[in-house]
């Protein structure tokens, strides 16, 4: 890989006396000691942390996307050509994006990423991915000014959206909603963070960038849909995929929330549209998930895990550019991506718009909204002395949209547990 993709932006520096490791070895370091991996411990997947010792966290999410990362590259290594294999990122490189891929969601999961999205409509938006990307480039305490200081094509991996937000349409007056359905983020990088997109995509020509941007504009949220990733982030995205379909599937056979019925009545209409082969094993499989042994189910989840991954293949999807990075990505035959698709819409089904789900998401998105309404009306009163001190310094040099993504950084930050301490502090008597 040549030196521009392994640079990082505080430029050359000097090992410690002995280390052998590779760019991509320190830069998977750095994300696993990060205090906002760890963070992840108790932020929510889909079912709310502490309701059962069982369910996932974002942290274990994290762990099986990189696990399910690695063996993607291990299939690809078999399967491919010679100019697909030298091109795939390598596995602590692989492991590093699945590990972060999550870093940047807020507390409450994709309700809290609403409510703040609505509460940053005027100073710019917010999206989780967006937030990843920002922790990893500027936040986090590795380097003063550059976050982790990861490498270039680290970076490039973790743009799922390689775009920045576009101007986005504030409410009037702009208080508090009855509902936050219509104010789902745009799916895109902040503004305030284009010099380090522009950093990252450095080595791109004119075209290969101007190809590698283009968006679908939408007409109503998420108002825009960026259409190009590069290779290490379509992998990344697949073991996400895999993760969430299979892995979040396991948590709602197991605690009871989705019955063997429902699974029926969503899956055999799709079933019945498979491949004769890949019917059958599913048909197989859907006994097994629901089986009375705990090691037969485990074994069908891992079947479930490896339909996917056996199916991968490298696929030219931007011929016209010159970077083979951004040329080529990970893809799944229509099959496969249609059984992935349907597993991931049971879940979302069954489990994350059942209303138990939802009250819960309900009830986190107005705690979120509350402690923004507090920080942003007394910020020197109720904020922390490291936030307050760097708000004030926003608020100086760049006015109140800079001294908002201040405070949104600070609330994106906290775990579920810390938000609804500090939403008792300030609002419960």
């Amino acid at each position: 890989m040549t030196a521009h993709w392994q640079a990082r932006r505080s430029g050359p520096s000097p090992q410690r006396p002995g280390d052998r490791r590779t760019p991509w070895q320190r830069d998977r370091a750095r994300v696993l000691h990060s205090a906002a991996f760890r963070r992840l411990q108790s932020k929510t997947q889909i079912m709310n942390v502490g309701e059962n010792d069982f369910y996932r966290t974002r942290l274990t999410h994290s762990l099986e996307a990189a696990q399910i990362g690695a063996s993607l590259i291990n299939q690809l290594h078999h399967i491919g050509t010679e100019q697909e294999v030298s091109m795939l990122p390598d596995l602590n490189l692989m492991e590093t994006l699945c590990l972060a891929h999550d870093i940047g969601h807020p507390p409450f999961g994709h309700g809290g990423e609403t409510a703040l999205n609505f509460k940053m409509l005027a100073a710019g938006g917010f999206e989780g991915n967006g937030q990843t990307f920002r922790i990893v480039g500027k936040l986090e305490a590795y380097h003063p000014e550059h976050g982790m200081d990861l490498t270039r094509r680290t970076l490039l991996g973790l743009l799922k959206y390689p775009v920045l937000m576009p101007e986005l349409p504030v409410p009037v007056p702009a208080s508090q909603p009855g509902s936050l359905a219509q104010w789902r983020p745009a799916k895109a990088l902040f503004s305030c963070d284009a010099d380090l997109l522009d950093w990252v995509l450095e080595p791109l020509s004119k075209a290969d960038k101007d190809i590698f941007q283009e968006v679908e504009t939408l007409s109503e949220s998420p108002w825009q849909r960026s259409k190009h990733k590069s290779l290490d982030a379509s992998l990344m995205e697949l073991a996400d995929d895999i993760a969430y379909g299979v892995h979040d599937l396991e948590d709602a056979v197991v605690t009871g929330t989705l019955s063997e019925s429902q699974w029926h009545a969503h899956l055999d209409k799709v079933v019945a549209n498979l491949d004769s082969s890949l019917a059958d094993l599913m048909r197989q499989l859907g006994r097994q998930l629901f089986s009375s042994q705990h090691s037969v189910r485990k074994d069908a989840i891992g079947a479930l895990v490896n339909i996917f991954v056996t199916a991968v293949h490298i696929t030219e999807v931007s011929p016209e550019t010159e970077e083979p990075l951004i040329r080529f990505n990970a893809c799944l035959p229509e099959s496969e991506r249609y059984l992935l698709d349907s597993l991931k819409k049971v879940v979302f089904e069954h489990v994350i718009n059942q209303p138990a789900i939802q009250q819960l998401r309900y009830r986190s998105q107005n705690m979120l909204l509350n402690l923004f309404t507090a920080f942003h009306t007394e910020p020197m009163r109720l904020l922390p002395d490291n936030t307050r001190i760097r708000w004030q310094a926003a608020y100086n040099e760049k006015g109140q949209a800079a001294a908002d993504r201040i405070l949104c950084d600070y609330i994106a930050g906290m775990t579920d547990d810390y938000a609804e301490r500090m939403y008792r502090n300030l609002y419960v008597i």
